[in-house]
């Protein structure tokens, strides 16, 4: 191989590089603004005398229509759609069954379902389907999003080594092994792989991934960021405790068969217990903000509403069952479905002088009266420490009463367009589930996905068909579907394609490649591996992986038979070594997870520092101990 001298172009392009990480760590502008940067400055160096190979600059933003970033467009759009007709939030809520609360078994249970799916799907569409199912989890656990989201995507990304078609260099390494015998004498033919033959190597660093974030987990994960903690004020625990300094929850009640306080009404129990009856089940039914006039039925469960040793004392009492968690209300109670809001009585309101028990409130309005502030007094049901407690639903209404309600946000939605109220809380969902379009999203992403498994269309098509599928059958509605998109992902990513594609058509690539190699000349044939699997690393943080992966894909093979080692294990190195990206956001994942986690760059660098140096040791281990 004949040594490439180094040109003005790739000094051009290394210097490039340089700044851009520089823009990355520092975060002086954030990173989508610092890659529109270099792909700008990158086209305008193209007019400079002696640097117009640089790029091509009639192709300088075919990023934007990149197999990758369209992918991830249609992706999310699925994802949403998914969510919107209520299938992410029962997947969140079955995790949670298993996991609970704790945050080592939801990293865990999390990290280790997205590995497994992404083994046989492209791994940034596993991890953005599982995007709003870790939301779902992070609210109702009120666990950091940050906590839960790097582990999810890194092993997301290692799950893409579990077999021959989870990520995109080891689609194409067959392809490659096939293009590289043609040059090769027959003794040194190499073999095709079959698609479960990287299986051990996937397990083992999915399963390392898990036991690095399960042990190291709370030294090595940033904490939550102040900036998006907003939504969670409006829980009801939260709320209960900032305006009324009461550490209330809602409690899971067993009353069983026959039980004395069968005939009474749900008003009754909260006169007498000081807590809130705020839902109900009986026969498989599910009653949310149930009228308190209603009589109890046994058996049954009721959502409760109050302090935890009031609600113990109550059922030690009344010899009810409490469940240590939510079950069938949990969905329900769920902070992305329900929470607290604030509405005001205007003056022209039709309830002012009437109660809440008088325009029986609940069954008009689908929600539960909690408090009333009035002039620095607030009246409640909920027993303070002192042990004050307050009918307010007999409470005559003012003009200019603030009330407390809980309600589904579907219900908030309502009430704002009722002139009865003037609705304060402004930051809620507003956007109405549409559980009755569940089976034509689960029909077109079954199509997508089956159009990814059993067929060679592209796919940025494939996933299309899905996203717009849900469109044109309402799933979605578009502006819903531009809504999905986080276009700063998409502009991180597109931009930083022409960089990549410089770094490869400018030669610097290579030259890189070459002057790291001839360090490790005359090394041992493992050396030799470890240098070819770190070179794929450096490479994968700085071009796309596909690039990296078909550039040194043949110079791993010439090495190898130069060294009289196995070019077949040298080029499942490369390919294996490619998914190694965890320090900088560049990879589709981790660009992904970034801004809804609040990541900073330099979160990538601390977290995925030791998470880089594990996959190298793990995979060259099993690679030379599986083949």
């Amino acid at each position: 191989m004949d040594a490439l001298a180094l040109t003005t172009e790739m000094s051009v392009v290394l210097g490039l590089l340089g700044f851009t990480v520089f823009l990355f760590v520092s975060e002086v502008v954030r990173v989508d603004l610092a890659a529109i940067l270099v792909m700008l400055i990158l086209g305008l160096l193209t007019f400079v005398p002696g640097l117009e190979g640089l790029a091509n600059i009639n192709n300088l933003f075919d990023g934007f229509a990149s197999n990758a970033v369209i992918s991830i467009i249609a992706v999310m759009i699925i994802g949403a759609g998914l969510d919107k007709t209520g299938v992410m939030s029962r997947v969140a809520a079955i995790i949670l069954k298993y996991a609970g609360n704790t945050e080592r078994r939801l990293v865990a249970i999390i990290s280790g379902t997205v590995g497994i799916i992404s083994s046989f799907m492209q791994n940034v569409g596993a991890a953005a389907l599982f995007l709003p199912v870790v939301s779902r989890i992070s609210l109702r656990t009120e666990l950091p999003l940050s906590r839960l989201l790097m582990p999810m995507g890194f092993c997301a990304i290692m799950g893409g080594t579990m077999t021959m078609v989870g990520s995109s260099p080891l689609i194409l390494l067959n392809d490659l092994i096939v293009a590289a015998n043609r040059d090769l004498p027959a003794d040194a033919q190499m073999k095709t792989f079959e698609l479960f033959d990287v299986t051990p190597i996937g397990i083992a660093l999915v399963t390392t991934g898990i036991l690095y974030f399960v042990l190291f987990g709370k030294w090595v994960l940033p904490k939550a960021r102040e900036d998006g903690q907003g939504a969670r004020s409006q829980t009801l625990k939260s709320y209960l405790k900032r305006m009324y300094e009461i550490e209330a929850d809602v409690f899971e009640v067993i009353v069983p068969e026959g039980h004395p306080c069968e005939g009474q009404t749900f008003d009754d129990l909260m006169q007498r217990d000081h807590v809130y009856v705020i839902g109900s089940f009986y026969k498989g039914q599910r009653w949310f903000a149930p009228v308190i006039q209603t009589e109890i039925t046994t058996p049954c469960r009721l959502a409760i509403l109050g302090r935890k040793e009031d609600v113990l004392e109550m059922a030690k009492v009344e010899g009810f069952g409490v469940r240590k968690s939510l079950e069938v209300f949990a969905e329900d109670y769920a902070p992305t479905k329900s929470g607290v809001a604030e509405v005001v009585i205007p003056p022209d309101s039709e309830l002012i002088g009437k109660c809440a028990h008088d325009v029986v409130f609940r069954k008009r309005y689908g929600a539960s009266l909690l408090g009333i502030h009035r002039y620095g007094e607030t009246l409640s049901y909920v027993e303070t420490e002192d042990h004050v407690s307050t009918p307010v639903g007999e409470v005559p209404f003012h003009q200019g009463d603030t009330l407390a309600i809980h309600c589904t946000w579907e219900a908030l939605t309502r009430i704002s367009r009722d002139r009865d109220f003037v609705v304060v809380t402004s930051d809620f969902p507003r956007d109405e589930l549409r559980p009755s379009k569940v089976w034509w999203a689960m029909f077109f992403f079954a199509i997508a996905l089956g159009m990814i498994l059993f067929t060679d269309i592209l796919l940025s098509l494939c996933l299309l068909v899905g996203a717009i599928g849900m469109v044109v059958t309402k799933v979605l509605d578009i502006d819903e579907a531009y809504r999905a998109v986080s276009w700063s992902t998409v502009f991180l990513l597109a931009s930083l394609i022409p960089l990549g594609l410089a770094v490869q058509t400018t030669g610097t690539a290579e030259w890189i490649a070459q002057q790291i190699l001839s360090v490790l000349d005359g090394w041992p044939v493992w050396s030799l591996q470890v240098g070819v699997a770190i070179l794929a690393t450096i490479f994968t943080l700085i071009m796309s992986n596909v690039g990296a992966t078909v550039l040194l894909v043949p110079l791993a093979v010439s090495i190898a038979i130069a060294a009289g080692g196995d070019p077949a294990i040298f080029a499942m190195t490369v390919a294996i070594s490619t998914s190694n990206s965890f320090l900088i956001p560049t990879h589709q994942v981790n660009a992904l997870i970034m801004g809804p986690a609040g990541y900073k760059v330099t979160d990538f660098m601390k977290t995925g520092g030791m998470m880089t140096v594990l996959f190298l040791i793990v995979s060259m281990t099993m690679m030379n101990w599986v083949f």
